[in-house]
């Protein structure tokens, strides 16, 4: 049997992989005043054991109110970056998974509750709350505060916020850096009119429209070290009438290539509450192959990819370079095991696990 796709290393920059299955930033909402703890360690390593090519860390906020929770990992003074460090060397110590971190700010959607206190958005005066920024003075919806519109002063902090970050990520040595513009978060808040009603140089047009996300990509480039990948993760569409959509989703990964990206991971929606969105497996692989045929970088396709035949198709049929899991690696931290037992791949497992191979499948792990 031929090996199959899914199981071929891939290079990134100067990032070896040893296969297309990477594991999306999942928030935990388990941090404390920004730092992690042993929850993470727990979480985090047995994900590292999973066999999947890279393993990505939480939307970690640049600012404290760039998180979206006040439960949120933050990247954003010494005690966060000792407290990630410490989880950070306990993984590694028992695996050699290359680590990503995605690098973000909330913006409008900040400032709310844990998901499963179901307290929703939390105002200003709210314990737990704060005063939310945005692009524009435009609320999510009915139940959020109005945030602050970011003046060029506010711009200018943002910038700093994340080149800190990154130079934060360069000293605990992640092996990438994706920054996150996407499900209606800041970046992607200035990407999309229904958001970014703004008449300077940061609003109206296009152009206007995506100057302050690259601009944070630069900035990120230019803080983390040169022979270290950067991604960007994009939302596709809004799924709403009148928002971001996939012809300017794909010019602005051909203006990220441009200027250096390394890959570019494909998601959608999130930024407004009246999105409708058709959900089947696999209902976001057409945005991925769109992009995908309009520049020469990795893609990672993600959604509703829960079986390892379809995640094989994906990457053998060219739609995208390497398929991202989430929820589906929550449910069962094994799916790549599995995968490669089901498409008769070899996967790397530690020397702890290798007992547990079956007879019938003897040359599953490496």
């Amino acid at each position: 049997m031929s090996q199959p796709k899914l199981f071929t290393p891939f290079r990134i920059r100067n990032l070896e992989l040893d296969n297309r299955i990477v594991i999306a930033p999942m928030c935990q909402y388990s941090a404390t005043d920004g730092c992690m703890n042993d929850w993470h360690v727990q979480h985090l390593g047995q994900l590292a054991q999973s066999g999947a090519g890279l393993l990505t860390i939480e939307a970690t906020a640049v600012s404290p109110e760039g998180r979206i929770t006040f439960a949120d990992v933050g990247l954003y003074d010494d005690r966060c970056e000792e407290a990630m460090g410490r989880v950070i060397a306990s993984i590694r110590q028992w695996s050699d998974m290359p680590i990503a971190i995605q690098l973000a700010h909330a913006g409008r959607k900040a400032s709310t509750s844990k998901p499963w206190e179901q307290k929703g958005p939390l105002a200003p005066d709210e314990e737990g709350g704060w005063q939310t920024v945005a692009p524009s003075a435009i609320p999510y919806n009915e139940g959020h505060s109005t945030p602050a519109a970011l003046d060029s002063e506010g711009l200018e902090t943002v910038r700093q916020q994340f080149a800190e970050a990154a130079k934060r990520a360069a000293r605990l040595n992640v092996d990438l850096i994706q920054i996150h513009a996407a499900h209606g978060y800041l970046l992607h808040q200035f990407l999309s009119p229904l958001s970014n009603n703004r008449t300077d140089n940061y609003g109206g047009s296009f152009e206007n429209r995506v100057r302050f996300p690259l601009e944070i990509f630069d900035v990120v480039r230019a803080a983390f070290p040169a022979d270290k990948a950067i991604s960007v993760r994009i939302s596709a569409t809004d799924w709403v009438e009148g928002g971001f959509n996939i012809e300017e989703a794909v010019e602005f990964s051909r203006l990220l290539e441009e200027r250096g990206v390394d890959a570019i991971h494909v998601s959608s929606g999130g930024l407004h509450p009246e999105q409708q969105i058709d959900v089947f497996p696999g209902y976001q692989v057409p945005l991925a192959r769109a992009v995908k045929s309009a520049v020469n970088i990795p893609v990672v396709a993600v959604g509703l990819i829960t079986e390892p035949e379809h995640a094989e198709s994906i990457v053998a049929g060219g739609d995208a370079d390497f398929i991202g899991l989430a929820r589906g690696v929550l449910y069962n931290p094994r799916w790549p095991w599995h995968a490669a037992a089901a498409l008769g791949a070899q996967i790397h497992a530690s020397n702890q696990y290798l007992r547990c191979q079956p007879h019938s499948l003897k040359h599953l792990f490496k």
